[in-house]
């Protein structure tokens, strides 16, 4: 769902407009206050506020800003910009933040995996250790060989991430 904030008669055009091109459902409001009372109540892919309201409202557009969650923040001057050029505004936005929460998603996807490996190298050291102990009972040592088993398959899955990531990285 996308949030408009424009005070405007054209802005259920503009909202029209979007939902057609977007195929998402457009919200409407005048001013920032009716703003953040949206972005209480609901959660939006992408928040259109006019330019000339940031510049009135200073205070009021930051915390707007501030409070979007993980909505899109497009700022327009809708009183230069035709339909076609918001439209275009926010499909560049759109595709934007698409490509950020990609690289969002990689970036925490290695650090994980980065500390995974650590984990399982610290694993495989201690069941190394484990094992090397005389005084071990059969019992614990089949366990601990079965930890050592599974930290491994942990460490092949790991390891084909990392390949299907530098592949798909490669064809990027």
């Amino acid at each position: 769902m996308f949030l408009l904030v424009w005070s405007s008669d054209k802005a259920q055009q503009c909202g029209q407009t979007l939902e057609r091109e977007f195929d998402q459902p457009v919200r409407i409001v005048a001013n920032l206050e009716q703003a953040c009372q949206e972005l209480k109540a609901n959660v939006f892919f992408a928040v259109l506020i006019d330019q000339l309201l940031c510049e009135a409202w200073p205070s009021q557009a930051e915390f707007i800003f501030q409070h979007l969650g993980s909505a899109a923040p497009i700022t327009v001057n809708f009183a230069i910009s035709d339909l076609d050029r918001i439209v275009r505004a926010v499909g560049t936005s759109l595709e934007q933040r698409k490509r950020e929460i990609q690289i969002a998603r990689r970036q925490a996807c290695s650090a994980l995996n980065a500390d995974l490996k650590d984990d399982l190298t610290a694993l495989f050291l201690s069941c190394g250790l484990g094992l090397q102990d005389p005084t071990m009972p059969v019992h614990a040592t089949e366990k601990i060989r079965r930890i050592e088993e599974i930290a491994k398959h942990m460490k092949q899955t790991l390891l084909a991430e990392d390949v299907q990531e530098m592949t798909t990285a490669a064809h990027a």
